[in-house]
């Protein structure tokens, strides 16, 4: 069967501006919530693929931002395979264009508490524009 070969999109993304995180009612969830905010229109993002994304990230529980390439003024580019399994199960799916949200609970972060990064044992939220995808 023939594969077929994916280029990179040229698709723009309609979100230009840094999101503002809004935090779900209750407690940290303990499985992966993925919410679109934006729907895209170009190429979608497949499992093991590679992406092009601006994003922030923040803890759940203090609303604290500790990552964000829209504060280094661009945009970041890498196969899913090597990202936290809450990117890897939350981009796919997800069109150039779109803004996802994902709240990702440890086990699909960094892991338990006292795993040695300094995210161990936090739920995460994070905003993602998807700008490129192949």
């Amino acid at each position: 069967m023939p594969r077929s070969t994916k280029t990179r999109s040229t698709t723009v993304c309609a979100v230009t501006t840094k999101p503002e995180i809004e935090f779900p009612e209750g407690p940290a969830p303990t499985e992966l919530v993925v919410q679109d905010l934006v729907v895209g229109g170009g190429d979608e993002a497949q499992p093991g693929g590679v992406v092009e994304v601006h994003y922030v990230g923040v803890e759940f529980d203090s609303g604290e931002e500790f990552d964000s390439s829209w504060n280094r003024g661009e945009s970041i580019s890498f196969p899913l395979r090597g990202l936290i399994k809450g990117w890897q199960d939350g981009i796919p799916g997800m069109r150039v264009g779109g803004r996802r949200q994902l709240v990702i609970p440890p086990e699909q972060a960094y892991g338990p508490a006292g795993g040695g990064h300094r995210l161990s044992g936090k739920t995460l939220v994070f905003v993602i524009d998807l700008l490129a995808a192949s």
